[in-house]
């Protein structure tokens, strides 16, 4: 068997130096066009790859991120975890994803597992961090970013999109459309974007005068929002509107009150979901909801990772709002914007 071609071989072929080898196989760094075109050329040639592992051992950088997401089911997270990983290797980074638990316990067995890889980054997606965790990452030095969640940990940064105002544009969308009866059926309450959309839903009712009539924890789980809903409106007073904390739990509910009830929405009853992911506008659904401005939230999540690996220790939080879109699952205000 042939013997692997290394870059002292291509360093050779090409007439540089062995420096010039490693640079032209390093994202960003600096090297004339010339050169590196000679340096391809040779390791062509000699069908030479650089040993990413070699050069983690020497630089102390694996050039690897790791990605810690709770569950898929949601749509939200295939399509975040896809453009997080684009966004990443444009700047020369290679992406493990490992699944969690969704907790408030943290993700012990992973992020060990991650501290292991030699990984440069984590990012976490909707995956809480406990105290003993975060001490592990910061002692190892590895900076962890919190996207679509975040935790009153002052060394923990936070990428997420303005929920509190999320939950108000919702109050104040249905208080509007004259809904009287506004149910929630909440994301997890033990995360905090579920906290922060119903907190800005309770808030934004109670300038209008209006409280929720429900409020049930819908654990961003399919089942439990159609549970709820079979709940609320197995009521004599049924809602006359549900704002729900996802548009994963919100595709339940609508299947529920048509389906099986023989609602008409929205004539029956408006449906308001939050992230806007790309079932949302199906005309089966045809969803009023929050979008999530996920693409600027991966810029925001990238930038913040990228700066913190690059020596910038400060944390910090990031908040971006988002619209509520219009669509046809809820009554339209008249001259609402």
């Amino acid at each position: 068997m042939k013997d692997k071609s290394t870059s002292i071989d291509v360093a050779r072929r090409a007439g540089v130096s062995q420096s010039a080898v490693s640079r032209a196989f390093t994202p960003g760094a600096s090297i004339s066009p010339v050169t590196a075109e000679r340096v391809m050329r040779a390791a062509e040639e000699l069908g030479y790859r650089p040993n990413s592992l070699a050069r983690a051992m020497i630089t102390g950088k694996s050039r690897i991120i790791g990605l810690v997401v709770a569950y898929l089911e949601n749509q939200f997270y295939p399509v975040a975890l896809e453009r997080l990983s684009r966004a990443l290797q444009a700047r020369g980074y290679h992406v493990l994803v490992f699944l969690a638990e969704n907790s408030t316990d943290g993700v012990p067995d992973v992020v060990q597992e991650l501290i292991d890889y030699q990984v440069d980054g984590i990012i976490t997606a909707s995956v809480g961090m406990s105290n003993e965790l975060t001490n592990l990452c910061e002692t190892a030095g590895i900076p962890v970013i919190m996207f679509n969640r975040s935790q009153d940990d002052p060394r923990l940064s936070a990428v997420t999109s303005d929920n509190l105002a999320g939950g108000r544009a919702v109050a104040n969308f249905l208080a509007a459309g004259k809904h009287e009866r506004i149910a929630h059926i909440a994301g997890w309450q033990g995360s905090s974007t579920g906290r922060d959309r119903t907190r800005g839903l309770v808030d934004g009712l109670k300038d209008h005068g209006l409280a929720p009539v429900a409020i049930i924890d819908g654990m961003y789980n399919r089942d439990a929002a159609a549970e709820a809903a079979r709940t609320l409106f197995g009521r004599p007073d049924r809602p006359d509107a549900v704002f729900v904390g996802n548009d994963h739990m919100a595709f339940a509910v609508f299947d529920v009150l048509r389906f099986e009830l023989g609602l008409s929405v929205p004539d029956d009853v408006s449906i308001v979901g939050y992230d806007d992911v790309p079932i949302a506008s199906w005309p089966a659904y045809d969803l009023t909801t929050v979008r999530q401005p996920v693409n600027r939230m991966i810029e925001a999540t990238v930038d913040l990772l990228l700066s913190r690996i690059e020596g910038d220790m400060e944390p910090r939080r990031v908040l971006i709002p988002g619209p509520l879109i219009q669509r046809g699952s809820a009554r339209k205000p008249r001259g609402f914007t």
